[in-house]
């Protein structure tokens, strides 16, 4: 799984791993680290493993303060999937009641990979968090998101080797009026990343999330037709950062971006894992950087034994 890893921090909060004895340390004040709990299954086979734990935490830590909470590995998550996580912190509402962050599904490839993370119905915890800013998820597999109002939420990222078109269906369906921050990692068909062009009109239209401002559309294998796209999405105008990274964008799509809207009013444009070709970069770093645009290319690509455009690869798959 190149390309992800441990989370670092949460709400600007540092990411801190929950550990009931201390070792002499001074553990921070609740409100002052996003916490992450983990099990490790190899280590604790029982199957109340992470339950517990999150017990220990309540226990530990004033729940009343936690801000930021980071679901990491809850067992084997291949065979239990994040409703069991999930199902504890909604359970625990009544409690953790200045919570503004989670983040669900936390695993490296030393834990699983990106596919074999088995989700459920992530949005059980707007339901139950009313006043929740941030929600991030990693993992597609079995993700389930159907259409939701939630007024608070600024901020929503689903990583996925493979994003499920209902998931994407369901995201735009939802009526979001704060949201400020969209990232979804596409993926690739051959994980279940099944959603077509035509599932992100909504999106692109503009009509969607009106406070939007960033929008990340990455880790795809239709970047260039996602990126053809941009260059008249009516969206684009009121953006201010753009994340077309980690896919199969190539001097096709970085043509069309230039060809199309101005984007010299975004203050950064990001296209880090590429297929463009040294001249390519040129013309897109002449063309935006001189606005004040900060533009990212690095880790140019190249196709897998030279086959092409059939060579091409995201970031994250399996």
């Amino acid at each position: 799984m190149p390309g992800v890893e441990h989370l670092h921090e949460l709400l600007g909060l540092p990411a801190v791993d929950f550990e009931l004895e201390t070792g002499g340390t001074v553990r921070p004040e609740a409100g002052e680290a996003a916490w992450r709990l983990r099990v490790d299954p190899y280590d604790d086979e029982r199957d109340d493993a992470w339950g517990q734990q999150f017990d220990a935490f309540l226990e530990a830590v004033d729940p009343a303060g936690v801000r930021a909470l980071i679901i990491g590995q809850w067992g084997e998550t291949y065979e239990k999937n994040s409703s069991y996580p999930i199902g504890l912190v909604v359970a625990a509402a009544d409690r953790l009641t200045s919570l503004e962050a989670v983040f669900v599904g936390d695993l490296e490839m030393e834990e699983a990979e990106i596919s074999w993370i088995e989700q459920s119905d992530v949005t059980a915890l707007l339901s139950a968090y009313p006043a929740l800013t941030e929600l991030g998820v990693r993992g597609g597999s079995r993700l389930v998101f159907p259409p939701v109002r939630h007024a608070s939420l600024r901020a929503l990222t689903i990583e996925s080797g493979g994003l499920p078109r209902e998931v994407v269906r369901g995201v735009l369906d939802s009526e979001l009026p704060a949201l400020e921050r969209l990232e979804l990692w596409l993926g690739v068909s051959a994980y279940g990343g099944d959603a077509a062009l035509r599932d992100l009109a909504p999106l692109l239209s503009g009509t969607r999330f009106p406070r939007l401002h960033h929008l990340g559309l990455r880790n795809s294998e239709l970047e260039n037709e996602i990126a053809t796209a941009i260059a008249s999405a009516p969206v684009v105008a009121r953006l201010r950062t753009l994340d077309l990274s980690s896919g199969t964008l190539s001097d096709e799509g970085a043509a069309a971006l230039l060809e199309g809207q101005p984007l010299t009013h975004l203050t950064a444009l990001d296209l880090h894992h590429h297929f463009l070709t040294e001249p390519m970069e040129r013309r897109v770093v002449e063309a935006l950087e001189p606005h004040g645009v900060r533009v990212d290319l690095s880790e140019r690509c190249e196709p897998w034994d030279g086959r092409g455009a059939a060579g091409r690869y995201t970031t994250v798959a399996e």
